[in-house]
């Protein structure tokens, strides 16, 4: 199935909570809205002519105030004064042998998405990472915690604005 197609589908289903269709040069992904990502993970896990079955990977993207996210969709989440997020998923089916990348974008002051752990185990630690890094709080997410960095570590690696600590437990941390 391609993604056009995956994305007919899953719009006829859920309306406007699906927001876009991006066919960028690398990699196309739909973009959805929050409030029904799980409602929409469960129907691209369950769902027979979709069946994904594999979550491959959960990452996230800081996107500073003032910077542009690559779209081509009119973003009211674009603030000059506020950061925004973006929570990138990718799905495979093994029985379909069809892939799929799906993102949700959330401003700086409200940084929740629901956890996708009931629908695949896997999402467990991927999630810890994606929170560990960038500070994304996955709701209702079984063992939210640090995986990386240690449970005291300052701070969020991987975003755009991070200090990296001088000191960590009267060690030197190195650059």
């Amino acid at each position: 199935m391609t993604i056009q197609e995956i994305h007919k589908k899953c719009e006829s289903k859920f309306g406007k909570e699906i927001i876009s269709l991006e066919e960028t040069h690398g990699d196309p992904y739909i973009e959805v809205s929050r409030l029904k990502l799980f409602e929409i993970a469960k129907f691209l896990h369950q769902d027979e002519a979709l069946l994904f079955d594999s979550l491959v990977c959960v990452s996230g993207v800081h996107y500073p105030a003032g910077k542009q996210r690559n779209t081509q969709v009119t973003d009211e989440k674009q603030d000059e004064k506020k950061d925004l997020f973006e929570v990138v998923y990718h799905f495979f089916s093994f029985s379909h042998k069809h892939k799929l990348t799906l993102k949700v974008v959330l401003v700086a002051d409200d940084l929740k998405v629901p956890t996708l752990t009931p629908l695949w185990k896997g999402a467990d630690f991927l999630e810890r990472e994606t929170f560990d890094m960038f500070g994304i709080e996955f709701v209702k997410h079984p063992d939210l915690r640090r995986i990386l960095c240690p449970d005291d570590w300052e701070g969020w690696p991987l975003r755009k604005d991070y200090v990296v600590q001088e000191m960590y437990k009267h060690m030197k941390v190195p650059l």
